[in-house]
């Protein structure tokens, strides 16, 4: 059973997400880079901790079958990633163009 205490592993394998980045601005793609390779030197309580990343549930999103929650995370200052917690890996699943987006529609 994976600790908190564990090192975070990251999993980029998703599509949308891959397409989202990709599609981004020089600038701001470097941003998400610069936060992948923060979260490669955390652990999982420093994730949950840590101010600047403001780990949050999405409450108003219900997760794939076996997943606890869907979270969101600040990826750059402009915009967050949606995220599943599966074991050690932090797995992204998108990086949304706006905050509201993350939580789907109000």
């Amino acid at each position: 059973m994976p600790k908190k205490s564990d090192p975070v592993k990251v999993d980029l394998n998703s599509l949308v997400f891959q397409r989202q980045w990709v599609a981004l601005d020089k600038t701001e793609a470097s941003r998400v880079l610069a936060t992948l390779k923060k979260l490669l030197q955390l652990t999982w309580d420093q994730v949950y901790l840590d101010q600047g990343l403001k780990w949050e549930k999405i409450t108003s999103v219900r997760p794939p079958l076996g997943i606890d929650a869907v979270y969101s995370l600040r990826i750059t200052q402009a915009r967050r990633a949606t995220v599943l917690r599966d074991g050690d890996y932090l797995r992204f699943l998108t990086i949304e163009p706006n905050h509201d987006a993350t939580y789907g529609t109000k």
